[in-house]
């Protein structure tokens, strides 16, 4: 029996006496997923992207691992709320105009002490200011460095859309406001290097733009190590005190980590290794989370339809976006419809042994959001279902 048949076989075993659709989280696959990011991390603190994630009970069970430290969070609402909940760690990843948001904060001392909030502008440190409505806690604030690579004088930018702010001289800037605007301290400064940490570079099929992509993060990483390390620098002679230096994502952790000027990597998608993340020579990952869908039609020889499954990740719309059936292996979407929002045919030789209300396993395309689907995961231990946890959905959270 192949590895992959192997686990459809201990997946259908601990849930035959659950109904689909539903979604699992393998907790074998989990922690050896979490040991590889604290591996690679190479000693420094692995912080975790709730966004990744979006359960409580498994932000939980990994920061009580050795070498993680702290959440990477994505709204303001899901901080104050992780907060509440007992977490006192937790890094805002976005600028926020969560005005309601800012007003709890800077009332509550618990609050202001466990979160720190993203900015790249002076109109962040006005909004927060206005929205204080009498509060005086000092808000612990953290500058978001533009990592992307600038070419032909900025003509040709790769990397994200995020901060303003690129160079050395722009960060010691911001620090400086804030070292001047009383109800604030800098903590620290954020770099997602998404073109790196986020694009494979190992692409089925095209070994040129697999090669043109490694070129690039090459390129782009050696910028990146004099440009961070200056910026630390420069906002260090501004801000002395500063507490942490963010960098990284899952495909760049060993990357990262390498740099003098890092103190912590951010990761999230390593742990449930969704299917974005298989095109990848910098490391390699174990499938964790899954949800199936149940055999609601058999129209043909080849072929059976699923209820549901047409769940789309974020980003620029495309075939990368869909999740994969990927148990039974071999079998594909019927290209004239795709993955549906009621019903997924199912097309290949593998379709002819399944039977009504039998289960067909899929991978999402990205990691937490699989959880804005479900409102419980069903942790597998083995061949059997150990616990029953909430989503965040599950726990009525729909942060975005």
């Amino acid at each position: 029996m192949t590895a992959p048949a192997a686990d459809r076989a201990r997946y259908d075993r601990a849930t035959a006496h659950l109904d689909a659709p539903l979604a699992i989280v393998d907790l074998d696959a989990f922690d050896a997923n979490a040991d590889d990011l604290v591996r690679r991390a190479a000693g420094k603190p692995v912080r975790v992207a709730s966004k990744s994630v979006r359960c409580r009970a498994l932000l939980e069970r990994v920061l009580a691992r050795d070498g993680f430290q702290g959440i990477m969070s994505f709204t303001l609402a899901e901080s104050l709320w992780l907060a509440r909940s007992g977490f006192d760690d937790i890094l805002l990843a976005y600028p926020s105009a969560d005005r309601s948001g800012f007003a709890e904060l800077a009332a509550d001392p618990k609050l202001a002490g466990a979160v720190t909030v993203m900015i790249d502008d002076v109109a962040h440190l006005d909004l927060i200011d206005a929205a204080r409505d009498g509060g005086r806690e000092v808000v612990r604030v953290c500058l978001e460095l533009d990592t992307s690579l600038k070419l032909l004088g900025g003509r040709i930018r790769v990397g994200a859309l995020r901060s303003p702010l690129h160079s050395p001289a722009q960060l010691a800037e911001l620090a400086r406001a804030v070292a001047r605007r009383p109800g604030f301290r800098l903590v620290g400064i954020m770099a997602y290097e998404g073109h790196i940490a986020g694009v494979g570079d190992s692409v089925t099929g095209r070994p040129l733009r697999s090669r043109a992509i490694r070129l690039m993060q090459a390129a782009a990483r050696r910028e990146l190590v004099e440009r961070r390390a200056a910026v630390v620098r420069a906002v260090r002679a501004v801000a002395p005190g500063l507490e942490f230096v963010n960098g990284g994502g899952t495909g760049s952790v060993q990357h990262t980590a390498a740099e003098d000027a890092v103190t912590e990597i951010a990761a999230g998608s390593g742990l449930y290794v969704p299917r974005l993340f298989d095109n990848y020579t910098s490391f390699s990952g174990r499938p964790a989370a899954l949800f199936a869908q149940p055999v609601v039609r058999r129209p043909g020889v080849g072929v059976v339809t699923v209820l549901g499954g047409g769940y789309p990740a974020s980003g620029a719309a495309g075939p990368d976006r869909l999740p994969v059936p990927c148990l039974p292996e071999g079998l594909r979407y019927d290209p004239q419809e795709g993955p549906g929002e009621v019903q997924t045919p199912l097309l290949g030789s593998p379709a002819d042994d399944l039977l009504i209300g039998d289960k067909v396993w899929f991978r999402h395309a990205k990691a937490g959001e699989l959880c804005e689907r479900f409102e419980v995961l069903q942790l597998i231990e083995g061949d059997a279902v150990t616990a029953t946890v909430p989503t965040y959905r599950g726990e009525g959270q729909t942060f975005l």
